[in-house]
């Protein structure tokens, strides 16, 4: 099963609230924090909405 490591490379301060939350809810705190998540549709739609403030790499 496919994987996917997250970077947050933007702050998530002064966004909107729902992004704010978006970022929190994946477990990334700090800029240069990453995380690996596994690839499915629910992971695919959150990074959607902050995909402005993510780097997304994917992992075998």
């Amino acid at each position: 099963m496919a994987q996917l490591k997250i970077t947050l490379v933007h702050s998530a301060a002064h966004r909107l609230p729902k992004q704010r939350k978006i970022v929190k809810a994946l477990g990334l705190g700090r800029v240069n924090s990453s995380v690996i998540k596994p690839d499915n549709e629910a992971t695919r739609g959150a990074l959607f909405k902050i995909a402005h403030l993510i780097k997304v790499e994917q992992i075998d």
